[in-house]
């Protein structure tokens, strides 16, 4: 099988040849920065510029040759943009590595921490203090006040939607379409593995990026009707964005992915009752457009924490794909997760533990325990291999080569 194949046989429940590998796929499948640099010196391989993607949480784009090496079969579909110099601007890395960062979203030095600002209006939006390894968000648009009128000329003061990786700054202007056409047909042409295309549509984390998390609870359980009016307002702007966005690469991309962290590690942040209330139908409706105007893709939602008593819902609202699979949180152990829902749902992650297991186990621990999780995810299909999400800047990379090799 083609890397493609492969991926669309597990996402269409049937055995492949091997375990599809997702490996810097998307935003929560990738590796720290810090530890890419120590895993390319670990592989003797050659010397490239670390370029730093995702300036939130620091993580670096894979290069072919470490593809290759562990056999990946995805890509993202901001590899196939900023691609020339003019993107990229050097920065250094926590631990004194040199690195190439986004020149959208250059952090800046003030009062002995880094921080990044709003292209807008120049306000902190983010701060990486000293000792810190990743950003944090310092500003939320609607904290005192909100006004509605003003939700999207608020997003670049938000941020996890101000500071987008690509392909998202190169094609917000009125050439966007064509830029994303172009750059997603080349990608298409030059690679086998199956592309996934970040496309975002959260809403539960909208209300906490724009409203700050305690806030935006509040909101939903003290007023519904603003809750509702504000959720409106984000999910018709996630169609307009989705119309735009899948006339483009519509059809040159295998899965779209959609975002939110519904859970917390003992379970969800919302009850099932409130989730049916508030993200079900909007959910549901963008789902079910997204198939309307690219029928072959799958739907994948980036979803932290232990959602158990989520997955029916998310089930009924068309989702074909979830990850991380957050393996230590309640209710989420394999076995259950697959004898429970393994023929409804593809689950993309629950590979390798990276809260113990990955950072602090020794490599044969690591080979073990991905070898008994592969005995539980494999049968029968729908099942890619992906490590509960990133790997962080403190793994060992003789962890990493022992997790990837022990997939297969």
């Amino acid at each position: 099988m083609t890397s493609q194949e492969r991926v669309r046989a597990a996402l269409n429940h049937r055995d492949p040849d091997r375990i599809p590998v997702d490996f810097s796929g998307h935003r929560s499948s990738g590796i720290a920065a810090v530890a890419y640099a120590r895993l390319r010196d670990f592989l003797g391989l050659a010397k490239k510029p670390i370029r730093v993607y995702d300036p939130i949480q620091q993580l670096a784009i894979v290069d072919e040759d470490v593809l290759e090496r562990f056999q990946v079969d995805t890509i993202e579909l901001g590899r196939a943009f900023a691609l020339e110099d003019k993107w990229w601007a050097d920065w250094t890395l926590p631990d004194g590595t040199p690195c190439l960062m986004p020149v959208w979203a250059l952090p800046a030095r003030v009062n002995g921490e880094w921080v990044i600002r709003s292209q807008r209006t120049g306000r902190n939006i983010a701060r990486m203090p000293e000792g810190c390894l990743y950003f944090e968000q310092t500003h939320w648009p609607f904290a005192d006040a909100d006004d509605l009128e003003r939700l999207g000329e608020e997003l670049s003061e938000s941020m996890w939607t101000a500071i987008a990786s690509p392909p998202g700054p190169i094609a917000a202007g009125p050439d966007g379409p064509k830029l994303l056409a172009e750059g997603a047909r080349r990608l298409r042409g030059r690679t086998d593995r199956a592309i996934i295309a970040l496309f975002g549509g959260n809403l539960l984390e909208m209300g906490q990026f724009f409203y700050r998390n305690d806030n935006f609870f509040l909101l939903l359980a003290g007023n519904p009707s603003r809750a509702h009016e504000f959720l409106d307002r984000v999910t018709e702007m996630h169609l307009a964005n989705l119309e735009r966005f899948l006339g483009a690469v519509g059809p040159h991309i295998d899965i779209i992915l959609f975002g939110d962290d519904l859970g917390m590690q003992n379970g969800p942040q919302v009850s099932p009752k409130m989730y049916r209330e508030f993200f079900f139908p909007r959910e549901k409706f963008m789902w079910s457009r997204a198939k309307q105007l690219a029928p072959h893709l799958k739907i994948m939602l980036h979803c932290c924490g232990g959602v158990r008593e989520l997955l029916p819902g998310l089930i009924e609202a068309g989702l074909d794909a979830i990850n991380p699979v957050q393996i230590t949180c309640r209710g989420m152990d394999a076995a259950g997760l697959k004898r429970d829902f393994g023929d409804k749902l593809t689950f993309w992650g629950g590979g390798c533990d990276t809260r113990e297991i990955l950072s602090g186990g020794t490599p044969a621990q690591v080979r073990d325990h991905v070898r008994r999780q592969m005995e539980i995810w494999r049968p029968g299909g729908g099942y890619v291999f992906q490590q509960v999400h990133n790997i962080m800047a403190d793994v060992p990379p003789a962890n990493i080569v022992a997790m990837f090799d022990a997939v297969n």
